[in-house]
């Protein structure tokens, strides 16, 4: 992901739609050059290709997701892999940038994954020094995980210490949230057996308080995130014995 590479996804997200020709001009490159940059850009999952040009991808999945606030999310996730050690057993539960935390673990070798969504198993194909283990349980398309009373069952079966979470939202007064009640059920059953629990969330999600409650402040041990969160819920949770990380 080259820097030509990153601030076309910025502008396709503030624009929804954009032609080869005005990204030529743009970068000052030929149109060859941005379409070969779109072909990646669309192979991983980020945009779609149209005739003459690309579109964002306008759903709630994650491949739409990747591509909003994509520098923050990528640095958030560089950071929480370094808390990822050889050898150690890992939960990643879902989210966007917990997706590009699994690409960055695949880099390394010798971890075990455990993950209750499709999508993030995917990260792994090519990666041959890590083994991923897929909970079972009820298939739900749009964020491509695992859900139900059989994902508990397979979670309590498994052994691992670190786990790491997206959220929707986040207030003082209603804690994490998350926009699916499904997920975090699954979400709070995993932080509960955790021993260190990690959120990933860039600030925007700071300030808007979604569906469902996740889990207390009380269950997290890291929030990692950048420096546009608020103050006062920075301090808040760092009053709460939180270890907020500014990647």
């Amino acid at each position: 992901m080259n820097p030509r590479r990153r601030e076309i996804l910025k502008l396709v997200s503030r624009d929804n739609k954009i032609t080869v020709s005005e990204l030529a001009d743009r970068f000052n490159v030929s149109a060859v050059t941005i379409r070969q940059d779109l072909d990646f850009l669309e192979h991983e999952g980020f945009l779609k290709r149209i005739h003459g040009g690309v579109i964002s991808i306008d759903s709630d999945d994650i491949s739409s997701r990747l591509a909003v606030n994509y520098e923050s999310k990528i640095r958030i996730a560089r950071k929480a892999s370094s808390f990822v050690r050889s050898g150690e057993t890992i939960l990643i539960e879902g989210g966007s940038t917990n997706t590009i935390l699994a690409k960055e673990v695949a880099k390394k070798e010798g971890i075990t994954v455990i993950t209750p969504n499709i999508f993030i198993t995917r990260e792994f194909r090519k990666s041959r020094d890590n083994n991923v283990i897929l909970l079972g349980g009820i298939y739900q398309k749009e964020s491509e995980s695992l859900i139900g009373s059989m994902t508990k069952s397979c979670i309590d079966s498994m052994n691992f210490r670190k786990a790491f979470f997206g959220i929707d939202g986040f207030t003082i007064e209603t804690g994490f949230t998350s926009k699916d009640m499904m997920r975090a059920e699954i979400a709070a059953y995993i932080a509960q057996k955790s021993e260190e629990a990690f959120v990933l969330t860039d600030s925007s999600k700071f300030g808007r308080s979604e569906l469902i409650k996740l889990f207390d402040v009380e269950d997290v041990q890291y929030l990692i995130t950048d420096e546009g969160i608020p103050q006062n819920e920075r301090s808040y949770l760092e009053e709460k014995g939180m270890h907020v990380i500014i990647a």
